[in-house]
């Protein structure tokens, strides 16, 4: 159930863009955007996060810690190119990344790449004459691999390399300050909460002046919080799943100091409250997910 995939839709309007105003007609679609949450609501949902937040042993905690990389290297060698969705609502949200040209290069880098879910739906979108080049990275050789094994891979315009990004001193086969995109979409999430603040410094540096932070990910009180069974909880709102890969649910608070921490502007930060509907079975699944852009300042 905390497996729930974050992936929603294919091609959809930026969120906002349909609101429910009736209750009654909350059938007649998939999804509703910005529904608000009265304070009942709120509160159902600390009591249930605050009844699922008891730990597991120390000797267990500390396994399900240890040794991410062979977590998702299964994950990658069960689920293949086969359980995300590409990509391709990334251009509506991030209007960024369909702003090439023919001359000067655009650097992008995808942070936790996995299988290509957006490196191969920016390649495709791109008009063959854009000067563009992608750069990926995950955790996961096995995900490095099928990135590569791709039909699409190609090496004139993207480099998927495997890479921790959360070790303290970050050594990346790429010139800092060159990149003119970042973007991290359900990656920071898996990463321990002690690592994450190095970890977007460290990214940082590698953007030029001038250049974009591209940031989604789980909000906290998402649904895929609440359905977690109690003696999941690694630390406040920092979770196992079955399979062992880890997630964390953020507050926009949180996310703006990891960037402002790191020297980068809000552009945006918003909170995605989505109500997603299972029509035939008459089921309501809210959905909360944090977005973020931030820029790196151009120095006078």
């Amino acid at each position: 159930s905390s497996g729930i995939n974050a992936e929603y839709g294919e091609k959809r309007p930026q969120f906002g863009q349909r609101f429910l105003k009736d209750d009654a007609e909350v059938f007649n679609h998939n999804a509703w955007d910005q529904v608000d949450w009265d304070e009942e609501q709120e509160l159902a949902a600390q009591d249930m996060v605050a009844k699922n937040s008891g730990h597991p042993s120390e000797e267990i905690c500390q396994d399900l810690l240890d040794n991410s990389a062979d977590k998702w290297d299964k994950f990658y060698g069960i689920h293949t190119n086969k359980f995300f969705k590409d990509r391709h609502w990334l251009f509506t949200e991030f209007p960024e990344l369909k702003e090439t040209s023919e001359k000067e290069r655009l650097n992008i880098f995808e942070v936790g790449c996995g299988v290509g879910n957006t490196i191969f739906p920016i390649i495709e979108h791109t008009d063959e004459n854009a000067n563009i080049f992608v750069y990926g990275c995950d955790f996961s050789s096995t995900a490095i691999d099928i990135v590569k094994s791709s039909e699409l891979y190609d090496e004139e315009k993207c480099h998927a390399f495997v890479c921790d990004i959360s070790q303290e001193s970050l050594q990346l086969p790429i010139p800092e300050e060159s990149l003119d995109l970042i973007t991290m979409i359900f990656v920071l999430s898996a990463l321990n909460p002690d690592d994450m603040a190095h970890c977007i410094a460290n990214l940082s540096k590698f953007l030029k002046p001038g250049g974009h932070f591209l940031f989604r990910d789980y909000g906290r009180y998402d649904l895929a919080q609440l359905r977690f069974k109690n003696g999941r909880c690694l630390s406040d709102n920092f979770y196992a799943r079955g399979d062992g890969t880890k997630v964390y649910f953020f507050t926009q608070c949180e996310m703006d100091k990891l960037f402002t921490d790191a020297g980068l502007v809000k552009v945006q930060n918003t909170v995605d409250r989505r109500l997603q509907v299972n029509r035939a079975r008459k089921l309501k699944m809210y959905r909360v997910w944090i977005q973020c852009k931030y820029v790196k300042p151009i120095a006078c």
